[in-house]
């Protein structure tokens, strides 16, 4: 099924390479309608580079995680992945400079909801916002209309296939297939954590989930002093198929890599990029090349309550914090 999937098909890479040469597209574009503008030049500080927008990218999603962690009622681990995945492929082919990540975090957070079949309201979804009544339905509102937005970005490609499903899996595996592992339950807390940690790299665009379900078993594995190699060779038929296991082996180095070198942005250059982004959006310079979707509504009727909607005007800190 994975294999016939659109994720497979559009929405995973031959290598990180890849992956910035998309970002760095992005960017570009944007600038170019930028200054096609006349607002900014082209050398301009207040725009952002690749590498700084990749920052903000990771600061965001790291919210977006918070946000689900707290989220009431409990959001399963499905939705929680299917939502940072929508992030992910939004920011391969948008900037942050046109389409501001804390309404597109939240948009994602709502979209992802829906399509893995969480069913929470649209009150309760913004209740979890530390925001008044009147706040949490301008939040709304602007989910609401960015959400066909983040639908045609995704390319309407809205089934994601998490890793946690075939986790499960090869722990059934284990219990049933490989005797040598007396108690198969003492890798989940390890390999949940590795789970939780690889989520935040751009493995997700890079290897299957099955993939990563496989490293995670055998990180934990690893960890807990356990050789698992006979697994591999013996249950899951690899000692023959050598391409294959290098192949897989490769992989789950590359992803360890990944998490190794995982770092998230240090909180004075957040504050830096976001006095940038925050310039970006201001309407002042106006750089989103769609005003209206920069402010989040589209009719007169929202304009006729915008006056009273910015004594509302709500920010990151209105996001509920995890702690």
């Amino acid at each position: 099924m994975y294999h016939s999937s659109t994720q497979w098909r559009h929405w995973t890479f031959r290598g990180e390479e890849e992956l910035a040469r998309c970002r760095a597209e992005a960017n570009r574009k944007f600038r170019g309608k930028a200054v096609a503008s006349g607002k900014v030049q082209q050398t301009d500080p207040v725009l952002l580079e690749p590498h700084e927008e990749l920052a903000i990218c990771k600061y965001y999603e790291k919210r977006l995680l918070d946000f689900c962690a707290v989220f009431k009622p409990a959001m399963p681990r499905s939705v929680v992945g299917t939502a940072c995945m929508y992030f992910k492929r939004f920011y391969l082919n948008n900037s942050v400079m046109e389409y501001h990540p804390r309404i597109i975090m939240l948009t994602c957070a709502f979209l992802a909801c829906k399509v893995d079949e969480f069913n929470v309201s649209s009150a309760q979804f913004v209740g979890n916002l530390r925001e008044s009544p009147l706040g949490q339905e301008k939040a709304l509102e602007q989910i609401l209309e960015y959400e066909l937005l983040l639908i045609q970005q995704l390319n309407f490609h809205l089934i994601v296939h998490n890793p946690y499903r075939p986790f499960e899996g090869f722990l059934i595996d284990l219990k049933t297939r490989y005797p040598i592992l007396e108690n198969p339950e003492v890798l989940r807390k390890t390999a949940d954590d590795f789970l939780n940690r690889v989520a935040l790299t751009d493995a997700y665009l890079l290897f299957t989930p099955s993939q990563i379900a496989l490293t995670a078993i055998l990180s934990s594995g690893s960890r807990a002093g356990i050789n698992m190699e006979s697994y591999l060779s013996e249950s899951l038929m690899l000692k023959e198929n050598r391409t294959s296991l290098a192949k897989l082996l490769d992989g789950m180095k590359c992803m360890k890599n990944l998490i190794k070198k995982y770092e998230l942005p240090r909180p004075e250059e957040v504050a830096a990029l976001k006095q940038k982004l925050e310039k970006c959006h201001s309407s002042e310079l106006s750089l989103n090349t769609n005003p209206k979707k920069r402010k989040g509504y589209e009719d007169d009727e929202y304009v006729a309550k915008k006056s009273k909607m910015d004594e509302e005007e709500w920010t990151d800190d209105d996001l509920v914090d995890s702690v």
